[in-house]
């Protein structure tokens, strides 16, 4: 880039229940970024979906409360402009756009749909991936699809239901059978997910999983470790080392083991090496199921019956807190959290360039 910085948009908040994890994640970036190298302009999206933008930084906030945006700062008009302002013929105020948005309006394709009509380059998936990754069904379709093995699953929508539930009840009781989680199919935190045990419960869950989403899905219950791999590239995408989830209570003594609050991550993951191998390759193929870009994370079941490797979903923008799953995992196989974010940012322009050589008409 010669001696001139790349400037980075930090689009952080939003609408969504996880908001202030955003914040933190926002946080967390904006102190590891090298300054010599990068300067950031944060872009503030209010829990009402309102943006604002502050002045571009030379050195981090030093406190997470800053990243509000006082009221001095740029409103949605200015905020927009900036996005924007490359296509009007004036010079591009961003080099390349972050989002750091986890679930609905973040990772579900929207975001990314703005800028690409804004034609900016952004980090992470594009419009069709993580629109992909965020429904689980579709999802499930295409991993279906690539000889991916999953649990057993069914799923219907609100108007299916109220017509023929006794029906999908029948079908849902001889294809899984109890017990089963109940999800609405596009959330991204587990908020609306229960557990169902039999039919009076199975009627409660499909309910109360209906009153966050039109579509809902339910999986067989399995029986498994929780195993996440780290996925990193483009069209050479890398695996990273397999890290396991311990739900609190049943600890190994582990070299590295990374609590996250609710449990324990450990980091690699105890298994034999022609497992984690395996399950490498089946992150790669999730990710190119999907047609992922520039990062996701892979989560696996592993039954605990006969070992075998079923993935459970994909996540397109993967926590990102030092402490988060996905920058350990890489931080255990030999990348650190600041040549990370480098390698995403080479990312993110590495596939934008290519797409500009695309043709959109035939002269």
């Amino acid at each position: 880039m010669g001696n001139t910085k790349c400037t980075v948009g930090l689009v952080y908040g939003g609408k969504s229940g996880e908001h202030e994890v955003s914040l933190q994640t926002a946080f967390a970036v904006m102190n590891a970024f090298d300054y010599d190298k990068y300067e950031i302009i944060p872009f503030y999206i209010s829990k009402q979906g309102l943006w604002k933008v502050g002045e571009k930084l030379t050195a981090p906030y030093s406190g997470i409360e800053q990243l509000k945006l006082s009221d001095a700062a740029g409103d949605m008009g200015t905020a927009l402009n900036a996005v924007f302002s490359g296509l009007s013929g004036g010079a591009q105020a961003v080099d390349v756009m972050f989002p750091l948005l986890h679930g609905t309006n973040g990772e579900d394709g929207t975001i990314q749909g703005l800028f690409e009509m804004a034609n900016i380059p952004y980090i992470g998936a594009g419009v069709l991936a993580s629109s992909a990754g965020m429904d689980k069904v579709v999802m499930k379709k295409l991993f279906g699809e690539a000889g991916l093995e999953q649990c057993e699953y069914c799923y219907f929508s609100a108007g299916a239901w109220k017509r023929k539930s006794h029906e999908l009840i029948v079908g849902v009781e001889d294809k899984l059978g109890y017990p089963v989680f109940v999800k609405p199919a596009n959330l991204g935190s587990s908020v609306g997910i229960s557990k169902a045990v039999d039919k009076e419960s199975l009627v409660k869950a499909v309910e109360f999983a209906l009153r966050y989403d039109t579509k809902v899905i339910i999986e067989e219950f399995v029986d498994a470790r929780e195993v996440e791999v780290a996925v990193l590239g483009n069209e050479e995408p890398e695996a990273s080392v397999p890290g396991e989830i311990v739900s609190s209570g049943e600890y190994y003594d582990y070299a590295a083991k990374y609590i996250d609050g609710k449990s324990q991550m450990l980091i690699p993951a105890p298994l034999d090496s022609e497992v984690a191998d395996r399950l490498r390759e089946a992150a790669l193929q999730a990710f190119r199921a999907i047609e992922g870009s520039g990062i996701t994370r892979a989560d696996f079941f592993l039954r605990k019956s006969d070992g075998k490797i079923l993935i459970n979903e994909v996540n397109t923008m993967p926590g990102f807190t030092p402490f988060s799953m996905y920058p350990l995992l890489w931080r255990e196989t030999g990348v650190s959290y600041q040549t990370l974010l480098d390698r995403m940012i080479e990312l993110a322009l590495e596939r934008y360039q290519f797409r500009q050589g695309l043709k959109y008409d035939n002269e």
